[in-house]
């Protein structure tokens, strides 16, 4: 079976068409469509001879996803179902912003937490548009507050697969993705080849040329998945869903990382901190008697003494699990007393929640609701 065309560099096109005989200068064609047009289609290759679009389409078949349904937030968030070449259902979130606050003035309210690390946009007064994409079909991690987990695991994306999701949304709203969170569908890091790959893409390709520290993966800390990505040479992002920093809560919170104990989750952020000098920054969903107490509070300081790290706080947005975020008053509790001891933390501001775009609201949508 041939690799995915799109993988292919341009000298390995150049040197494929030079096996079938074909001039350099139609993979010169050919990787610009592929990587500066995001063409998704052989019959939007034009300036490529027909016969030579028949002969890649049936050598090379270009991955089929296409939009089935899409909803607007009253926030202006946008949600894709979309459909793959295998009738697999995923979803992905467009999320437009406002040009970041000045980071002058203190206690700015963040849309999102990706603001805490961002050093600048391209123009101060452009909108921002981030995409939440997929990299899963569902979820195999089965955490308590999640839909997608809810919901369990059908299959790994293609790198295509995942591309797509972000070329949607950017012709969707007719702009230019300026950020990426891999905090949709699944867990990135057990899908880690095609992530990396999309990853690259998105930061190389003319027709995205997304700066590395614009885009940040999120994973629930899978350890061999950090250690792979301390090595990595690229400067993405990383941020780590904790939820807790007590042992037994977080085994009952997230159940499949109970095998990845806090102390050797620990260790990797240290040593992903000390070889990229790069800030971590630790997600932690507030549930109402569950993780949200004293202890709770005092263990989640100690936990991230010494650590350079930031903490996103994140409210409850209703999935259908039988549990309760906490109250706005314990959550600005939380934020004073953790600013108080030196830990940066900010809240997230959830958008596109009346539309089920929210954090844990995705879902593995069964075929038969539509």
């Amino acid at each position: 079976m041939n690799k995915d065309i799109y993988s292919y560099s341009i000298d390995e096109l150049q040197s494929l068409f030079g096996e079938l005989g074909l001039p350099r200068f139609r993979a010169q064609q050919l990787f610009e469509w592929l990587h500066t047009h995001n063409a998704i289609s052989y019959d939007q290759m034009t300036n490529l001879p027909k016969a030579l679009r028949q002969q890649l389409s049936i050598a090379f078949p270009l991955s089929r996803t296409t939009l089935k349904e899409k909803q607007t937030s009253s926030d202006g968030t946008r949600k894709y179902l979309l459909e793959l070449s295998d009738n697999e259902l995923v979803e992905s979130v467009g999320i437009p912003s406002p040009p970041p606050a000045d980071k002058s003035v203190p206690n700015v309210s963040r849309e999102t937490f990706l603001d805490d690390f961002m050093p600048s946009t391209p123009s101060n007064d452009m909108q921002r548009l981030t995409v939440c994409f997929s990299t899963q079909v569902g979820c195999g991690m089965g955490c308590v507050f999640c839909a997608t987990g809810q919901e369990g695991l059908s299959r790994n994306l293609s790198a295509q697969e995942i591309v797509d999701q972000v070329v949607t949304v950017q012709q969707d709203f007719g702009q230019r993705v300026s950020n990426l969170v891999a905090m949709g569908q699944g867990e990135p890091f057990l899908n880690y080849e095609n992530l990396m790959m999309a990853l690259r893409r998105f930061n190389t390709d003319k027709g995205f040329q997304i700066g590395a520290r614009h885009i940040t993966v999120s994973t629930c800390g899978i350890l061999q998945g950090i250690q792979q990505f301390t090595q990595e040479p690229e400067q993405f992002t990383l941020a780590v869903s904790l939820h807790s920093a007590v042992q037994v809560k977080r085994n009952y919170i997230m159940p499949a990382l109970a095998s990845q104990p806090l102390d050797q989750l620990r260790s990797v952020i240290e040593e992903y901190i000390s070889k990229t000098r790069r800030r971590i920054t630790f997600e932690y969903l507030l549930l109402q008697d569950i993780n949200d107490t004293e202890e709770d509070l005092l263990a989640l300081i100690e936990y991230c003494k010494g650590l350079l790290c930031h903490i996103n706080l994140i409210p409850f947005n209703e999935t259908g699990a039988a549990l309760q975020g906490s109250s706005m008053d314990r959550i600005k509790v939380w934020l004073q007393r953790l600013n108080a001891n030196n830990i940066s933390t900010t809240l997230r501001h959830s958008k596109g929640a009346d539309i089920a775009g929210a954090c844990g609201q995705l879902k593995n949508v069964s075929r038969e609701t539509f």
